[in-house]
């Protein structure tokens, strides 16, 4: 380990942190006078708002009357006849994971998250989804949570689960690994030509970080990439399709809550 870096200095992975996300759940709790009660069991980032702004438009979401959160709003909302709850703008590995922290301690059993992706191996035209199955660290968040290495990777059991009928998804998807990074605007020819050496099928920005929240507390986490872009290089990129996207996505999110039952 280089002691030169400091965000690899004094990582203690078996202790526990002093600040805790329960903690924080208290005292937001408190002061914003919110009456006691868990978050619902599944919950979705949506790091666009996109999929959040559709179901308000449409009468289908309420504010959340028990998220104690100082940053965000929860959504609840209903997805294939169960509760589920959606926080939008949870842009950035470091973001998503306070989330996460704070979700978990709130009552929600299940989180996915569902954001943009900028395409790296041209499998297809865009848009579509990918199941992320492994997520390279090129972002800060996941080496708070776990040892240096390359990938931080889905939980197996949860691969299967969802890799059993993957073609029967009602959208387009495919699955394999992405490249998570904090920087966007530094994705250069070079870099950007590693990852396609590597098979990587696009860039996103929380998966890592999430995924590796996830082996260290052991909850279940899946993230799906929104391949939507070429990173902009010509005109007429990023479109979504129907809603911004947010029509496949909750086909994909239904489909996905369905094959997790046990949850």
């Amino acid at each position: 380990m280089n002691p030169s870096i400091p965000l690899l200095q004094n990582k203690l992975y078996v202790r526990p942190a002093v600040f805790a996300p329960g903690n924080l759940v208290r005292e937001a709790r408190r002061q914003k006078s919110l009456p006691e009660g868990d978050v619902p069991p599944v919950c979705v980032l949506d790091p666009d708002g996109n999929i959040v702004a559709h179901l308000l438009e449409r009468g289908l979401a309420r504010p959340s009357a028990v998220w104690p959160c100082y940053h965000t709003r929860l959504h609840e909302f209903t997805l294939g006849g169960r509760r589920c709850g959606m926080i939008g703008h949870a842009v950035g590995g470091a973001f998503a994971v306070l989330l996460a922290e704070q979700l978990f301690a709130s009552g929600c059993r299940l989180l996915l998250s569902v954001t943009s992706a900028g395409q790296i191996v041209p499998l297809r035209e865009p848009p579509y989804f990918v199941l992320i199955e492994r997520a390279l660290r090129d972002e800060g968040a996941s080496y708070h949570y776990l040892p240096p290495q390359a990938y931080a990777r889905l939980n197996p059991d949860l691969d299967a689960a969802l890799n059993k009928r993957l073609a029967d998804y009602p959208v387009p998807i495919v699955r394999g690994a992405v490249w998570t990074t904090d920087a966007p605007y530094r994705e250069t020819e070079e870099a950007i030509a590693s990852a396609l050496a590597e098979g990587i099928l696009a860039v996103e920005m929380e998966a890592a970080s999430l995924d590796a929240f996830a082996e260290a507390h052991g909850q279940p986490v899946v993230c799906f990439a929104h391949v939507t872009n070429r990173m902009g290089v010509e005109a007429g990129d990023f479109e979504k399709g129907e809603a911004d996207g947010s029509v496949d996505a909750l086909k994909l999110l239904e489909a996905t809550v369905a094959r997790l039952p046990t949850l």
